[in-house]
């Protein structure tokens, strides 16, 4: 896949069906343009966005707005504070005040927090009203803009309100990602690696090969990952639109990941950087339940290279507290998402607790897998 090349992804889903497209400079293209102008045509188009986001990169979206008849800017914080029942209410507010109506429009204009929170703003204004996910940072190319997941957090578990609502487009546009910081690009691409090691050995094989120009922002490097990356989570979710059994194999290293960013308050640690950690504590259990080794410190290797910061001191037992109120988690107990060999995984249920708090202070010492 050339740079010049757009990728073109169709989700269909319940609701319908999204178009995602990812390449560089989208944004400057009238070709990956056309279709959205005329969706906005004549309409009021909410952005929500942060300051930061439209210093950097608001000018490109003159070409993809200008046919909108009023656009309306709907400013939330930066990071995962900016998901909350307070300021979604804020711009319910905002947004009626400003007459919003059943067909008004909505972008969201951001990393995953901004999709997250925009989307469930979204999915709950009037019922419900169209939006385009317009994502500004790996992490959200690859993985939270796409498949209809939004949600806000409450003080005892991340994203534990929320409903499927599916942007009607997704434009991942690689050349927005040259600002990130490198620790940004790590988390997004840790995302990636997630669904090359439980679904696409091909993906995992790129980003091993790949690895210092994607942690580098390279526009052209980035846009075959960002589009394996898309088309597998698309298989997923097609799938398993509501994440009823198969759609939970992207949550490999979540269990653990969220629960580790919940006692951190969210501070520290990146949410890649948190997942990361989950999928090395993961291959402990995986290779108790047959994983080769090999396959195990393939990944701990690929991590290891990512340069991920130290795991900062965290209390065992408020572990285990989060992990049991992990969306996962059901009336039989929690279900681990494990995998099976490189590209492969499934769910596992019926880990006793005690295997997993006997497992935890050793990791906590030292996270890396060292094959025996």
């Amino acid at each position: 896949m050339s740079d010049t090349e757009i990728f073109r992804q169709t989700l269909t889903h319940d609701a319908g069906q999204s178009e995602i497209l990812v390449g560089a400079e989208l944004l400057r293209r009238p070709d990956a343009l056309a279709a959205r102008q005329a969706w906005l045509a004549d309409r009021t188009l909410f952005v929500v966005s942060t300051e930061k986001i439209l210093e950097l990169h608001g000018d490109r979206l003159g070409a993809l707005t200008a046919g909108a008849r009023r656009r309306v800017d709907l400013l939330v914080e930066d990071g995962e504070g900016a998901k909350s029942l307070a300021n979604a209410g804020n711009l319910w507010q905002q947004m009626l005040v400003e007459g919003g109506k059943r067909d008004s429009r909505l972008l969201t204009f951001g990393g995953g927090t901004v999709g997250d929170l925009g989307g469930f703003v979204a999915g709950c204004f009037l019922r419900g009203i169209e939006y385009v996910q317009l994502p500004t940072t790996l992490l959200a190319q690859v993985d939270a803009s796409v498949g209809g997941k939004t949600a806000v957090d409450m003080p005892a578990a991340k994203n534990s309100v929320g409903l499927f609502h599916h942007p009607v487009a997704v434009l991942a546009d690689t050349s927005l990602l040259a600002t990130l910081p490198t620790g940004e690009l790590r988390s997004g691409l840790i995302e990636a690696i997630k669904k090359g090691m439980v679904l696409d050995s091909q993906l995992l094989g790129l980003i091993e090969t790949q690895l210092g120009s994607l942690l580098a922002g390279d526009p052209a490097a980035l846009v075959p990952v960002v589009a394996s990356a898309v088309a597998a989570k698309c298989r997923v979710v097609e799938a398993d639109a509501r994440e009823g059994d198969w759609r939970r194999i992207l949550n490999f290293g979540h269990t653990l990941g969220h629960a580790i960013e919940s006692e951190l308050d969210y501070k520290h640690l990146r949410h890649g950087e948190a997942v990361a950690y989950g999928m090395l504590f993961a291959l402990r259990l995986a290779t108790r339940r047959g994983l080769a080794p090999g396959a195990a410190q393939r990944l701990s290797d690929l991590l290891r290279n990512c340069d991920l910061p130290p795991l900062p001191p965290l209390d065992v037992d408020r572990l285990s507290m989060f992990m049991g109120r992990d969306k996962k988690m059901t009336e039989q107990g929690l279900t681990w998402v494990l995998p099976t060999a490189v590209g492969a995984g499934g769910m596992v249920s019926g880990i006793a607790d005690r295997e997993v708090s006997d497992l935890l202070p050793g990791f906590l010492l030292d996270p890396w897998f060292a094959a025996d």
